[in-house]
């Protein structure tokens, strides 16, 4: 229990770990005189107990934690380069350092590099991206980041999550309903979604949305193709190659992220088919480079970097009672890339 966790002693991670409390002291500080293997040992059981966060503690008492930790899914994504910038904004102003992580949203390695991050004695720990959807993925997560918070350390989260923290949330299901409108608007009907896992957070709230467009309109989501690869370009470019061999009547594409409409592009130009003439695409976020494709990207836009800088604000605020929130607007961009369906081959 998190409270037991709060009264740990060095001799009782000692102790578990079949070590002298000298020893287990000199593992911890990464002082010299302890073999690799009982620092590591140490480590391991000091992490699995616990106490790495009352490290942490006596760190920030000190005064001495001039660093702030930033966990995102995956950095060559646009979304979370514009996210880590707002955070690298913010921690400039602030005097803070901030080290990026890279999870691939791999539940263990987010708790590998949590960890990491709290054994490293950063004041805040803030994640980017989405959770997922059932909450017993995350739960040594969880675990571990209200020990950290128990005893002084701050998280923020950007996305809906189960980590009971303060959190950022990007207006998804309103921006999926959005771009689901305008796309029917239109005069589409035969529409594909190229998602992500369904598993994750962000994916289910943007088709929630866009359910709700599509039933407004007469339509069923259960009916609408909706093709799950990898959140990524290469996954965008998968889906689209499965639309077009197993759907081949779809006139438009909806990407939930932009990083996927960008694999969608080159999947439809490699077949010779032109965008918006033969098939409408759509994206999700508006990245920087969305305006400058070819052609312009439709899609939703989030203030990524303000979503970044807010997250961060919150974790450097004194702790509430309850989780804070704080909700982003959206607004639907239309370029050049979505257009009326080709009229029919007589």
């Amino acid at each position: 229990m998190p409270q037991q966790r709060a009264r740990l002693r060095l001799i009782d991670v000692a102790e578990r770990a079949g070590v002298s409390i000298a020893a287990a002291s000199r593992a911890l500080s990464g002082s010299a005189g302890v073999s690799d293997a009982i620092a590591e040992r140490v480590r391991e059981v000091a992490a699995q107990m616990g106490y790495v966060a009352n490290v942490h503690a006596r760190t920030l008492a000190g005064g001495a934690s001039t660093s702030v930790g930033l966990l995102v899914h995956e950095i060559g994504d646009p979304y979370f380069t514009e996210i880590a910038s707002g955070v690298l904004r913010v921690g400039a102003q602030q005097g803070l350092t901030v080290q990026i992580c890279h999870t691939g949203r791999d539940p263990e390695n987010e708790l590998v590099q949590v960890r990491t991050l709290i054994a490293n004695r950063v004041r805040a720990i803030i994640i980017a991206g989405s959770g997922f959807v059932d909450a017993r993925t995350q739960a040594s997560v969880k675990q571990d980041l209200q020990a950290f918070q128990e005893t002084g350390g701050r998280v923020a989260v950007i996305g809906r999550h189960h980590l009971g923290t303060d959190a950022v949330l990007p207006d998804n299901t309103a921006g999926g309903r959005s771009i689901t409108e305008h796309v029917l608007s239109l005069g589409h009907r035969q529409i594909a979604f190229v998602a992500g896992p369904r598993t994750l957070t962000t994916v289910a709230d943007r088709l929630a949305g866009a359910a709700q467009a599509l039933e407004a309109a007469g339509l069923s989501i259960e009916d609408i193709p909706v093709i799950e690869e990898a959140f990524t370009r290469e996954g965008g470019t998968q889906a689209m190659q499965r639309v077009l061999d197993d759907h081949p009547d779809v006139t438009a594409v909806i990407a939930l992220n932009d990083d996927m409409a960008i694999g969608v592009l080159a999947a439809l130009r490699a077949r010779g088919m032109a965008v918006p003439k033969d098939i409408s695409v759509a994206g999700f976020d508006d990245v920087a480079v969305a305006e400058h494709l070819s052609p312009a990207l439709t899609t939703v836009r989030l203030p990524m970097a303000e979503m970044g800088e807010q997250a961060l604000l919150l974790a450097l605020k004194q702790p509430s009672a309850r989780p804070r929130r704080r909700t982003t607007t959206h607004s639907l961009v239309v370029r050049d890339s979505t257009a009326p369906p080709p009229r029919p081959k007589r």
